[in-house]
């Protein structure tokens, strides 16, 4: 378990922690000289349950508060304390203010200094200890007198430390590894250390961390957990780790960074949160209002931008809170999960305006008010993976990958999201079978409107319809579905293509009467040296390019074959050819015949003939060799009736 004190400054904390372990938690010489904590420090001990005990010792002071914020996060229980003599002062209520804002459920009060106060100032002090946690999460918190002086009251709390310990959960271990940094440090004959509480996973010697958001690779040489050498650190332990790597030293790490599994490593400078006021900011109403974030023990500037009106709920003590759906855009990237809880100051008046959790690490900069965006950051707001997974699929795609990583998940765990919310993933994408369902009934109704206006052509080009969609997929999961939609036999892929199945190209009726008062010209007694079609447009009077179009609709039906660039033949016509050079090959003695022979038997001009050889060539009708052909057996009835 660990356990972080909170308090007014001099009231005891330092104190209290040496008096239950034994170790004076003020390490740096200007702390013991002014008899204040200045920095985080910390102490370990068996306090009797058979457990190592991590001790988190904060400063008081209100100009120390972003320190009091690095050593809150990840703690399992504060330990929050008033000194009888003083009684409840302002950074006693502002750091509970704190705790409650970080999320935190469980407390013991130490009420220090009982030696230098009457029974009934101790009984005063814990009245208003009492009315200070009435309506909060800590309401239920037992407050126990001590004096670290004395030794009054340390056992007693050093019980109730114990049976704390026995009621925390362990934390679970599975998942990438995640500790945020609170020291870094050099150490002769051993190098770089940094310490913090293992958030999440677990870390051996010889595995590999990226340290973010500066992403630097290191290398674990050796580890400590809860101030013991150990083969392995897990969640909810405090860690140091021994790091080697290029680039690795005290003065590249620095407070607030993340030792992670590599595969987190996706640094962010915007992120969409949930945000608990204090108290009401009309800053907040009106453009953006600059700010210092404070995230476990990271600190980074920041501006924040509303995005939805704030509502009015129930907070500590019965006071009136609002909440509100926030953009905060940071001045540097910073190493963050969704879930993550932070708080906000304001640098200039030195006090806290709220806190909140983390929903959205990869929020878009525009359109970041819409209704769909809104509601997907109802759905992300729920703390369940599962409920979360489902109610963003509701709204619209995911991508797979971003949310296991940005809540800290294994990607083996994608699978079974999946299953549990009756997803599909294609491509990296997961998408509600409800929404692939429409998809492709959406894409079916614009492809039969695309037939409908284009009968003459083969299909929609893919990117096309992709982009005609009303959800507008990324290439490679449409591509994905495509190939479901195909195997079902929903869509028809056709080279570049795509068309519906019953799509058969047809001429439109003024199309048809035209071909129709070609077709005796291609068919007739010179249907082996037809006319060109500069020849038909001027015969029928209508224009070139109209009559081109039209004989290569009928080119695409297989009504026709273009030979040559300004000649068509008719398909019946172009078997009759080919069925002729087969004649010519089997009379051969060798099989192979001339251009001559095949002229003479169509009766026909050479140039055209050779283009009409040409043509078979190209289909490997005939195998041409020098300036004879022959027929090829295994292609001689590709232009059969």
């Amino acid at each position: 378990m660990i356990v972080g004190t909170a308090g007014h400054i001099d009231h005891g904390k330092t104190a209290l922690v040496k008096a239950l372990t034994g170790i004076d938690a003020d390490r740096l010489p200007e702390e013991k000289a002014r008899g204040i904590t200045l920095d985080l420090g910390f102490a370990y001990a068996d306090l009797g349950g058979g457990q190592v005990t991590g001790f988190v010792d904060v400063p008081g002071h209100e100009r120390l508060i972003h320190t009091m914020v690095a050593g809150a996060g990840g703690i399992d229980l504060a330990l929050l304390v008033v000194a009888a003599d003083d009684g409840v002062m302002p950074q006693t209520r502002e750091h509970l203010a704190i705790l409650s804002l970080l999320g935190l459920t469980r407390a013991i009060v130490a009420l220090t200094k009982v030696d230098l106060a009457d029974p009934a100032r101790r009984a005063a002090v814990t009245a208003a200890i009492a009315a200070l946690l009435a309506g909060t999460a800590l309401a239920d918190a037992p407050v126990i007198a001590v004096s670290s002086r004395t030794g009054e009251g340390i056992d007693a709390l050093r019980g109730a430390l114990v049976r704390a310990e026995a009621e925390t959960p362990p934390r679970p271990a599975a998942g990438p590894f995640r500790l945020v940094i609170d020291r870094a440090f050099s150490l002769t004959g051993a190098g770089t250390v940094v310490t913090g509480t293992v958030l999440s996973g677990r870390i051996r010697p010889g595995d590999t961390v990226t340290i973010g958001p500066a992403g630097l690779a290191a290398r674990v040489r050796g580890l400590h957990a809860q101030n013991r050498p150990a083969d392995e650190a897990r969640a909810g332990q405090r860690c140091a780790l021994n790091l080697v790597g290029e680039g690795i030293g005290r003065t590249a790490i620095r407070r607030g960074d993340v030792a992670q599994s590599p595969a987190l490593h996706a640094p962010t400078a915007r992120i969409d949160a949930t945000l608990r006021l204090l108290a009401p900011e009309p800053k907040l109403t009106g453009g953006r209002f600059a700010v210092r974030l404070h995230c476990h023990a990271a600190e980074a500037g920041a501006q924040v931008v509303a995005l939805a009106e704030a509502a009015e709920t129930a907070g500590p003590a019965a006071a009136v809170q609002l909440v509100q759906l926030v953009q905060l855009v940071l001045d540097r990237p910073v190493a963050v999960a969704v879930g993550d809880r932070f708080l906000l100051r304001d640098p200039a008046a030195g006090r806290t305006l709220g806190g909140g959790r983390f929903l959205d690490l990869r929020p878009p900069a525009r359109r970041r008010r819409s209704p769909a965006r809104l509601a997907h950051l109802a759905a992300a707001a729920r703390e369940e993976p599962a409920a979360a997974l489902a109610g963003m699929l509701a709204v619209g795609p995911v991508p797979l990958g971003d949310f296991l990583r940005d809540r800290v998940l294994a990607d083996g765990e994608g699978p079974a999201l999946l299953a549990a919310v009756g997803g599909v993933e294609r491509a990296g994408l997961a998408l509600s079978a409800t929404a692939v369902a429409a998809l492709c009934a959406e894409a079916e109704a614009v492809l039969a409107d695309f037939h409908a206006a284009n009968p003459d052509l083969f299909g929609m080009a893919r990117d096309r319809l992709r982009q005609g969609l009303d959800l507008r997929l990324p290439k490679d999961p449409f591509l994905a579905l495509l190939h479901d939609w195909a195997a079902a036999g929903r869509i028809v892929p056709d080279g570049a293509f795509l068309r519906l199945p019953g799509h058969e190209i047809r001429l439109a009726p003024a199309e048809e009467a035209l071909l129709a008062r070609i077709w005796p010209g291609l068919t007739g007694a010179d249907r082996f040296r037809p006319p060109r079609v500069r020849d038909f447009a001027s015969a029928l009077d209508r224009p070139e390019a109209e009559v081109r179009h039209v004989l290569r609709l009928s080119q695409r039906l297989g009504r026709t074959d273009q030979i040559a660039p300004d000649h068509f033949f008719a398909r019946a016509v172009t078997a009759e050819m080919a069925a002729l050079a087969a004649a010519l090959s089997a009379q051969a003695p060798d099989g192979w015949f001339l251009a001559a022979a095949f002229r003479d038997r169509l009766q026909n001009g050479r140039k055209v003939a050779i283009q009409i050889l040409e043509f078979l060539d190209r289909h490997r009708v005939t195998l041409r060799r020098g300036d004879r052909r022959r027929i090829n057996p295994l292609r001689a009835d590709q232009f059969g009736p």
